[in-house]
């Protein structure tokens, strides 16, 4: 379970004031904002020079986040077999030109069928919010997170393949410049997408095993994620034969489900998800979809937050507050009287978890045709990514 949220100065009152508007069908924002409806924000890429990719997004509250994408080229370890390795093939058992040869072309066909799958290590991930150490619990949670469901396909570390000998590695380096307003998933989630979107790598002009080498024409690279010239005209959005997940971030209270919420909201939550998501590039992928609705998203993962509501403080009733003359100091006495019991209009941390059903209909907005999910893709798809 990631960290709470930094916690929200808001009294008891406040908290249960909040409450019950958000408890209300529908529920009424602080910002008067619908309950599927994501903050405005302001987006731009290719930032940063001597970059292959990097992208800025700057929520309405004065978020912002920056992340730049830098690829390097290493060399591949075989596994299991030293490529590099002089006793390969044993030259004193009387091996001739012809098995040698033989040797290498089954190592060749064999590295192609298998090098492509790529590995994980080829992505690395850091995260810097300012007022945080790199070990505290909650960049660490959050680069936990994007990594998984940056990882989750392998679609990512096959294209940083280039051959038998040698691969592409990927460094993201995420920045949060201003201290977090909100929990910052969603905002470095949307920012990486873009900075994926635009990174372009290389053209590979070497070929099979040889050393790599690459045309040095940048309007010649390659897109890590190549777009068509045709939009999907079911779904609205830009045809990408993949593309980067993003990360949503849904909080419940009661049976209203509340999307992109900010940090005055997590405090008086009952249960909040993050949940990962993806397209699919095409309607012929065997993959777990929203078969009823004919959905093009696909479900990464789900992830709980441990919200911050429950570390509020409980408010107390009048009837047992000495302040407003209740009988506060008289409660143990008198039989019947329970300060710790739930009272209407009063601020009670949650407990407990969110049902199945709840979380079922979370997901089914997320991934349904016209949903959450493709409303937040198309509005990243009006970014110019270059």
């Amino acid at each position: 379970m990631a960290p709470a949220p930094n916690q929200t100065l808001l009294s008891p009152a406040e908290l249960a004031f909040l409450h019950s508007n958000l408890f209300l069908t529908p529920p009424i924002r602080p910002d008067l904002r619908l309950s599927s409806q994501f903050r405005p924000l302001i987006a731009e890429t290719d930032i940063l020079p001597g970059t292959n990719g990097s992208a800025r997004i700057c929520f309405a509250d004065g978020t912002e986040a920056i992340v730049g994408v830098k690829a390097e080229v290493e060399k591949s370890v075989s596994k299991g077999i030293d490529i590099d390795s002089p006793e390969r093939i044993d030259m004193s058992s009387g091996a001739t030109d012809e098995a040698m040869r033989g040797t290498d072309e089954e190592e060749s066909k064999l590295g192609s069928r298998t090098s492509r799958i790529g590995d994980n290590s080829w992505v690395e991930m850091t995260i810097e919010i300012p007022g945080f150490r790199d070990d505290d619990s909650l960049p660490v949670f959050l680069a936990e997170m994007l990594n998984e469901a940056l990882l989750a396909t392998g679609e990512l570390v096959s294209k940083l393949w280039i051959s038998r000998l040698w691969h592409w590695k990927l460094y993201i380096d995420i920045l949060l410049l201003s201290p977090p307003l909100s929990y910052p998933l969603p905002l470095l989630s949307l920012t990486t997408h873009l900075a994926l979107l635009c990174t372009r790598l290389p053209a590979l002009k070497s070929e099979l095993d040889e050393d790599p080498l690459f045309n040095d024409d940048w309007d010649a690279a390659i897109p890590l994620y190549p777009q068509s010239a045709s939009k999907n005209h079911t779904t609205g959005l830009n045809s990408y034969s993949t593309r980067p997940p993003i990360t949503l971030l849904v909080m419940a209270v009661g049976s209203n489900i509340v999307f992109d919420p900010t940090r005055e909201e997590l405090a008086v939550a009952d249960a909040v998800l993050a949940i990962s998501l993806t397209s699919l590039p095409s309607v012929s992928e065997k993959s777990v979809v929203n078969d009823n609705n004919n959905s093009k998203l696909r479900l990464l993962s789900i992830r709980t937050i441990d919200p911050p509501s429950r570390l509020t403080t409980a408010g107390v009733p009048d009837s047992v507050n000495a302040a407003t003359g209740g009988a506060a100091s008289n409660a143990k006495a008198r039989p019947g009287v329970d300060i710790t019991s739930e009272t209407e209009g009063v601020w009670h941390p949650p407990q407990g978890g969110m049902k199945r059903g709840l979380i079922g209909k979370i997901v089914q907005m997320c991934l349904e045709r016209g949903g959450v999910g493709e409303e937040v893709l198309a509005g990243l798809d009006n970014v110019d990514v270059g």
